[in-house]
């Protein structure tokens, strides 16, 4: 407001004030003083004012303390005078010695010593005549008393001034005491006078004068300082100015206040209306009184009145009061000084309404945009991205949105490019469908019809009253009929665009009050549609991806357990929601019997997680046909990790892609023995499922991560299970999620207890455990393998230990055969018989002790013949000139599969031969050979 630049110059002086030193300080201190004591400034008019009032009103204060001292002078002086004459009237042998032949004798001594004591002039005795018996001087014993003695001989005391003879202490006038002095028999023998003389009266108030002047000194000085303050702080609420200036101020102010036209209010922070300028009253039709009521009370609509009362700060805010529109800004007056409150300032923008109108539904449409932004594609779902376009816009914009997109985009496939047949993907309406076709039927737009020109053309088409156009309704003209019947009336069709190709087309749609679209709409919904297209065609993109790593991921992974009868297994693999993942697990049968249990985790997601899980499953496969234990397994793999990283690290372009993260547990089952060797390379340990019932997690030693090992070794622990027991290998994400903050501990007692329990098979363990464990939105891949125990029956095993002489093999092959008999499987024991001749007589020559031969009857016949040498023969085709070296090409002709394992105790040569095959046809060469191999030879 203008009136204010009154008060700029001293906010300048002020400022310039800051930025001085204690030089400019000191001066501004002494003008300031000189300000105080100028008549010409109302602070100084009010100083000198106040020291006189100041002034006057210590000398009255000294006055009434001087006047008050005297009169308490005096009544102390009574009081010393009664109880100095009582006390010694009252005093042992004062009485008696009334009576004594001579009383001032007795009488003078006691008299002087008792008035030193009592600290008063004079005390006296008299008899009843009121002649003196004592007296301070004693020339004046015996004279008449000056005084009033009439009460006191009637017993009664009396204080009185009276003049008397002179004392030792002074002379005048005196305040003095009569007491009667009563004998034994109630009688009055004498009186006793005590006193003290004005004079020294008034000594006692000269001894309390300085005192009192100084406290008077004190207090003029306090005042004087408290009203320099006072005024000190209205010189500055006054800005030095003088009551002229401020008559002259107060009148330009209240001109200027009442002149503009422009309303200004001044609220308090309590909602009391403090000022309201002319224009105010008239903007808002305030009542005559208005000033000091609050303003709840002035009769304004709720809002405008919290709109005035509240203490923030408001710019431009427009509101409708009345029948005038009005601008309203607000500011506090904290900052300027003053009371607390705001000032508004009122104007009347009803002129603007129109121009007001646009700009809010500029501001509405810009909010829109907004909300879109953040509401669309927070899922990289193609359809979900379609419905929240048509949320975003109903009924902000529109009262019913229609999205019909490509099939390929909903697949996620590349768009095939302009097509006009789409497949309707949402419909969402503010009350309903309106008869709209519905979501999943494919619509065949005609070439000349809005869909078709937006497409052609890539911008909007409006179709302001759809009454009057047919093309439009063109694909169903029964179905357009009921949609106009239902109130639609206008329409504007967006093509979906991305990166140039089209996705589909959005239509929106008004019915009902609402305002047909009009040409300007038509950029607005363009802009929505753009929007939409880009988060659509992410998560078209995300779609074609997760689909590839998934196809890739789920080639990658096994399709069925393998034939075996060691373990009845069963296994669930659940992706993240987020992505595929790098879970894997296998199943592998080795030789003997025996199947190794895997279960890895590659960290991350995509296709990159998918692929390494692939290499790293391949990996095991091969280090598991060498029939390794699974510390020397894991050993190689992770070797093979790190080697994999090294190479991935020093190519170009690979961004850091290494397998950083890869755990892994392999754990071998032999049926015969019961036992379970597993190692774990940075992955959970198994669980245990026994008999019955019970949960256990065994340890097994930890280990780093594979490729992080740095040459470490492994270590393998060794578990005895019962038969019927389960065992139940996982990957983190099953006991890791959110729910459970990522809380292992925690997730390994819910995985205890869903475990629990007896008589179950491994699938319906395996359906129990993921029923109970599995989030609501997995963030991890989830693996499961729970795998059964079975025992070989020993009647299926027979062995025998070998003694080091040739002569041995023939008892055992007629061991063999005989067990071989037993078990119903004669036609396989001539090729038998030369597999054992030939590995025994090996083991014999080559070996070490102990050797030992063992038959199994599996789902195959296996033979396993082993020494204490860990030296491994090879197969190779013998020359015609060369007497050995067709023993193992014979093995490997009559045996399905053999090969070799370590143990460390030594190696073990294996066999197996089909059950199904029945007797193996010896060929030529072969039976040339075993004539001449005879039983005695060996």
């Amino acid at each position: 407001m203008k009136g204010k630049r009154f008060f700029r110059p001293d906010h300048q002086s002020r400022d310039r004030f800051d930025q001085r030193g204690s030089k400019g300080s000191r001066r501004d201190s002494r003008s300031g003083l000189r300000s105080l004591l100028s008549l010409h400034t109302a602070a100084g008019q009010v100083f000198l004012l106040q020291v006189v009032i100041v002034l006057l009103l210590v000398a009255a204060a000294v006055t009434a303390v001087v006047v008050q001292a005297n009169r308490g002078s005096e009544r102390e002086a009574e009081r010393l005078s009664v109880t100095a004459a009582e006390s010694f009237a009252n005093a042992p042998g004062t009485a008696e010695a009334l009576n004594a032949r001579n009383p001032t004798a007795i009488l003078q001594p006691r008299a002087e010593a008792a008035r030193q004591r009592a600290g008063v002039d004079f005390v006296l005795v008299t008899d009843t005549d009121g002649i003196r018996l004592t007296y301070p001087d004693p020339k004046q014993i015996g004279k008449k008393f000056v005084g009033t003695i009439e009460p006191a001989l009637q017993g009664r005391t009396v204080v009185e001034r009276a003049g008397g003879p002179p004392l030792p202490t002074g002379e005048g006038t005196a305040v003095q005491a009569v007491v009667p002095v009563t004998g034994a028999d109630g009688s009055v023998v004498g009186l006793v006078s005590a006193g003290i003389t004005v004079e020294n009266v008034g000594d006692l108030v000269e001894r309390q004068l300085p005192i009192i002047l100084a406290s008077g000194a004190v207090a003029l000085v306090l005042s004087t300082t408290g009203a320099a303050l006072v005024s000190r702080r209205l010189r500055r609420q006054t800005h030095g100015m003088g009551p002229a200036e401020m008559t002259r101020m107060y009148e330009h102010h209240d001109a200027v206040l009442h002149a503009v036209r422009e309303g200004v209010l001044i609220v308090g922070a309590d909602g009391r209306v403090l000022l309201a300028n002319d224009e105010a009253r008239r903007l808002l039709d305030l009542p005559a009184d208005a000033e000091r009521r609050p303003v709840a009370d002035l009769g304004l609509d709720e809002e405008t009145a919290r709109l005035l009362a509240s203490g923030e700060p408001v710019t431009d805010a427009v509101r409708l009061v009345g029948d005038r529109l009005l601008a309203v800004n607000k500011r506090p007056t904290a900052p300027y000084g003053g009371q607390a409150g705001s000032v508004v300032t009122l104007r009347d923008t009803t002129e603007l309404a129109t121009v007001t109108g646009r700009a809010e539904v500029a501001r509405e449409r810009l909010k829109l945009l907004y909300d879109a932004g953040v509401r669309m594609g927070t899922t990289l779902d193609v359809t979900r991205t379609a419905e929240e376009l048509a949320e975003v816009s109903v009924p902000q914009f529109a009262d019913a949105v229609t999205v019909e997109l490509l099939d390929p985009v909903l697949r996620g496939e590349e768009p095939p490019g302009a097509d006009t047949e789409l497949r309707r993907t949402v419909v969402h309406g503010r009350e309903g469908d309106y008869g709209l076709s519905p979501v999943g039927e494919l619509i065949r737009f005609p070439p000349a019809g809005p869909v078709a020109t937006a497409v052609a053309g890539g911008r909007a088409v409006l179709e302001a009253d759809l009454s009057a156009s047919d093309a439009w309704r063109a694909p169903n003209p029964e179905r357009g009929r009921g949609v106009l019947e239902r109130g639609v009336h206008s329409l504007i069709v967006v093509p979906i665009r991305a990166r140039g190709s089209l996705l589909g087309v959005a239509h929106f749609w008004r019915a009902d009050a609402s305002a047909p679209f009009v040409e300007e709409d038509k950029s607005f919904a363009e802009e929505l549609a753009a929007r939409a297209a880009v988060a659509i065609d992410n998560a078209r993109r995300y779609t074609r991806e997760h689909t590839m790593a998934v196809t890739l991921q789920r080639s990658l992974l096994p399709r069925g357990m393998p034939e075996q009868n060691a373990l009845e297994a069963a296994y669930r693999y659940l992706p993240a929601r987020a992505g595929v993942g790098g879970d894997w697990f296998d199943v592998i049968p080795l030789s003997g019997a025996r199947v190794a249990l895997v279960v890895g985790d590659v960290v991350g997601h995509g296709l990159h997680a998918a692929a390494t899980m692939g290499r790293l499953r391949t990996a095991v496969h091969n280090f598991s046909t060498l029939d390794l234990p699974p510390d020397e397994l894991l050993g190689h793999l992770d070797e093979l990790v790190a080697h994999i990283d090294t190479n991935e690290a020093a190519a170009e372009g690979q961004d850091g892609q290494e397998i950083t993260g890869a755990t892994c547990l392999y754990a071998i089952y032999d049926p015969v023995s019961g036992q379970v060797a597993a190692a774990t390379a940075g992955h959970p340990g198994p669980a245990v499922v026994h008999p019955d019932g019970n949960v256990t997690f065994p340890r097994v030693p930890a280990s780093p991560p594979l490729g992080l090992a740095a040459g470490l070794p492994f270590e393998t622990v060794e578990l005895t299970l019962a038969e019927g027991s389960e065992l139940v290998l996982y990957t983190d994400g099953l006991i890791r999620d959110r729910n459970r903050d990522g809380d292992p501990d925690a997730g390994l007692e819910a995985l205890r207890a869903a475990l629990a329990g007896s008589d179950r098979t491994p699938e319906a363990t395996c359906a129990a455990v993921i029923e109970a464990m599995l989030p609501a939105q997995p963030s991890d891949d989830i693996a499961l393998l729970v795998a059964r125990t079975r025992r070989l029956d020993p009647a299926d095993v027979a062995e025998w230990d070998v003694p080091r002489d040739p002569a041995a093999v023939a008892q055992v092959r007629a061991a063999c055969a005989r067990r071989l008999a037993d078990w119903g499987l004669d036609d396989m024991s001539f090729s038998t018989e030369l597999i054992l001749s030939e590995l025994i007589t090996n083991a014999i020559r080559y070996g070490g002790d102990p050797i030992t031969v063992r038959l199994m009857r599996d789902r195959s016949l296996i033979c396993e013949v082993s020494d204490g040498s860990s030296t491994s023969p090879h197969l190779r085709r013998a020359k015609t000139t060369d007497e050995g070296g067709r023993g193992l090409f014979l093995v490997a002709q009559y045996a399905e599969h053999w090969g070799t394992r370590y143990t460390p105790a030594g190696k073990v040569i294996w066999t197996e031969q089909s059950l199904e095959g029945g007797a193996v046809e010896p060929r030529g060469f072969g039976d040339i050979l075993l004539d001449q191999w005879s039983d005695e030879a060996f």
